[in-house]
């Protein structure tokens, strides 16, 4: 199973306008090893409850269905990638 990143974010949220852009990057590297979602906390307040996300943004990594690690606030290419490149 392919690991999972996760982006809890905001439309309204300076930090996660900041983040998308490093997550595009990493997006288009890991393309065909890691799922990326993105999910508005807004629109998905059920998921963001389930996850105690009480700030914006959050990036939780996945692998099988457990956290492996979370990020709060806008975290660097070089963090993440890291991080993936364990699990990969």
């Amino acid at each position: 199973m392919k690991p999972v990143l996760m982006d809890f974010s905001a439309t309204w949220c300076g930090p996660c306008r900041m983040q998308k852009p490093i997550l595009e990057e990493l997006e288009k590297e890991y393309a065909d090893r890691v799922e990326f979602k993105v999910i508005d906390v807004d629109e998905n307040q059920e998921l963001a409850s389930k996850y105690g996300i009480h700030a914006v943004p959050t990036l939780i990594i996945e692998k099988d269905g457990t956290e492996i690690k979370r990020y709060m606030g806008v975290t660097q290419k070089s963090v993440l990638s890291e991080e993936l490149d364990k699990l990969l």
